[in-house]
């Protein structure tokens, strides 16, 4: 029997009514069998300091663990100003200090996001994607799931109630499967 496949899902949004935070929930429950998604809260992770990177803070030196107990990172990300939101650059950043002992090295990953506009996060998912080319990650291309006009498609609750959405994560989540199969273990870059 195979062992699950681990992923670690993370939004970039500290916000409790966030839609990202919602389609983060909604893929943990949409995940397909033979994997889990675990959600991780960034809330309560300082702003990153070099001084402190050889002795990080709690909360990141858990972040740090699991991340690399996950098999696969799973980013929902909302877009601050047409990019990524600090809260969530911040902790890529602290994750991938000091350098060398980075813990996104060779990790598979997957991005989606939710907006009330149209586009849907495309432009912080692409800044995510060059962040990746640093941290050695292996992001997966296809499927993209940008969640537009977010409000239409959760309700009042913050469920995801659309059906259509509901199935692209569906499709990301076994691609994000797939993909992490493909690597496989020891897939890990040395130069971390």
């Amino acid at each position: 029997m195979n062992k699950p496949i681990r992923i670690l899902g993370i939004a970039g949004s500290l916000r409790r009514q966030s839609y990202n935070r919602a389609a983060l929930r909604a893929a943990a429950q949409l995940a397909p069998e033979g994997a889990t998604v675990e959600i991780f809260e960034l809330d309560g992770i300082p702003g990153f300091n070099q001084d402190e990177e050889r002795n990080p803070p709690a909360k990141v030196a858990e972040l740090k663990r699991k991340i690399r107990e996950a098999d696969a990172i799973l980013f929902v990300t909302p877009e601050y100003n047409y990019s990524v939101p600090g809260v969530l650059k911040n902790a890529i950043d602290w994750a991938s200090r000091p350098y060398g002992n980075s813990a996104w090295n060779g990790k598979p990953a997957a991005i989606m996001g939710a907006s009330i506009g149209t586009i849907g996060t495309a432009r912080a998912q692409y800044h995510l994607r060059q962040m990746m080319v640093f941290l050695n990650m292996f992001p997966l291309n296809q499927p993209e799931v940008m969640i537009g006009n977010a409000g239409d498609r959760f309700d009042e609750s913050g469920n995801l109630a659309d059906e259509t959405t509901k199935d692209y994560i569906r499709k990301l989540l076994q691609s994000l499967i797939d993909w992490t199969g493909r690597i496989g273990p020891g897939h890990e870059a040395k130069r971390g």
